[in-house]
């Protein structure tokens, strides 16, 4: 594998730990303050210790999907663009 494609692959990567870290920012501010305005009705019985413990496995959840799906666009990205020359 060539430099140019590992740099290009990382970099996608990279892009895909920023999105999720992104989404996953925007679905928390949103539901926390859902539970900040009335945890009884949204906060589904769960306690706040419980409550960190699914932010923390989504954390990691999220981590992994942003990492497969920037891995997976590197490689489409770079079969369509250095490979098959779709887009000269």
């Amino acid at each position: 594998m060539s430099t140019k494609r590992i740099i290009y692959i990382s970099l996608f990567v990279l892009l895909g730990i920023l999105l999720q870290f992104v989404a996953h920012a925007v679905l928390e501010i949103w539901y926390i303050g859902l539970l900040l305005n009335d945890f009884e009705r949204y906060g589904l019985g769960l306690s706040w210790e419980v409550w960190v413990q699914i932010h923390s496995v989504l954390s990691f959840v999220f981590l992994a999907l942003g990492v497969l799906f920037g891995y997976q666009q590197g490689k489409h990205w770079w079969q369509k663009i250095y490979i098959e020359h779709a887009y000269r």
